[in-house]
């Protein structure tokens, strides 16, 4: 079994930000045989996005990555998020399918692209628990574990959940052929970080020339929304950059921008950190 999350500490002083990145992995568990074609699938990737934020721990936050694909699992779905359709047999237990599942993008996907079905037959409960407790469970105790340390430490944590995006939707998102911004900060409308937080977020990367909105077309996704609790004092907000400028979105591969974002990316963690680390408790 691969390693299913890696877990970059702070290089020098730590600062109460986590970072994470749930779907830059692409290293295929030994049970993971889709029908879909390879070139499908990666389009469900975040390529690269591990690597842009991979200047964090310089800049004293914690980075978490995952190593494995989120068309294996979905760690930014909720764990009972499971279209029922992709199972051989019944949960279970009740299951609580969102929406995203009706689109084919629950915890399991059921499609890699529109009408590109990920499997040629239905998955068994036991295969699918074994993705849970594997993949899934480690991943997000992880980042509970690291957001509780930094709250221990400094009275609240700072999480940032970080994710690529087509430049384009397409027919299995809301945003259905509409060109994207360059980037979407997203608090699930005000409830998992502070509101004056995400729109200085927002207002940082408009300074450096990004186009950015807030909640739209993504409005933040089952990680900010169980982490995120501003008034317990954690912080949550999801991230996603254009993947049109940073890589060539065809070919799965960096662009000629990708050094120019990545700093841009350590810039951003530095100044988030400085605004949002209170004075150490003793």
């Amino acid at each position: 079994m691969t390693t299913p999350v890696i877990v970059r500490a702070a290089a020098g002083r730590a600062v109460p930000v986590i970072v994470d990145s749930p779907h830059s992995g692409m290293q295929w568990p030994d049970d993971f045989a889709p029908s879909a074609p390879r070139e499908a699938i990666l389009t469900t990737w975040d390529a690269f996005v591990d690597e842009l934020w991979g200047d964090a721990p310089d800049e004293g936050a914690t980075l978490i990555a995952a190593t494995f694909p989120r068309a294996y699992v979905d760690v930014n779905r909720a764990e009972d998020d499971i279209d029922p359709e992709l199972l051989a047999t019944p949960w279970p237990a009740p299951l609580r399918p969102t929406a995203y599942s009706a689109r084919g993008m629950g915890l399991i996907r059921r499609n890699a692209l529109p009408n590109v079905p990920m499997y040629a037959a239905p998955l068994s409960v036991a295969a699918v628990e074994r993705r849970i407790s594997n993949y899934y469970l480690p991943y997000r105790s992880a980042v509970i574990e690291h957001c509780a340390r930094a709250q221990e430490r400094f009275g609240g944590a700072w999480h940032l959940n970080c994710h690529s995006m087509k430049s384009r939707g397409n027919a299995m998102n809301v945003d259905a052929g509409a060109a994207r911004p360059d980037l979407v900060v997203s608090d699930r409308h005000g409830s998992t970080a502070a509101p004056e937080l995400t729109a200085w977020v927002a207002e940082w990367f408009r300074a450096q020339g990004l186009q950015v909105r807030i909640n739209d077309p993504y409005q933040g996704g089952d990680l900010v929304r169980s982490f995120g609790a501003p008034a317990a004092g954690r912080h949550s907000i999801q991230l996603e950059i254009n993947r049109a400028l940073y890589m060539d979105e065809a070919a799965f591969a960096q662009g000629r921008r990708f050094g120019e974002v990545r700093a841009l990316c350590r810039a951003f963690v530095r100044a988030f950190a400085a605004r949002v680390t209170p004075r150490e408790t003793p």
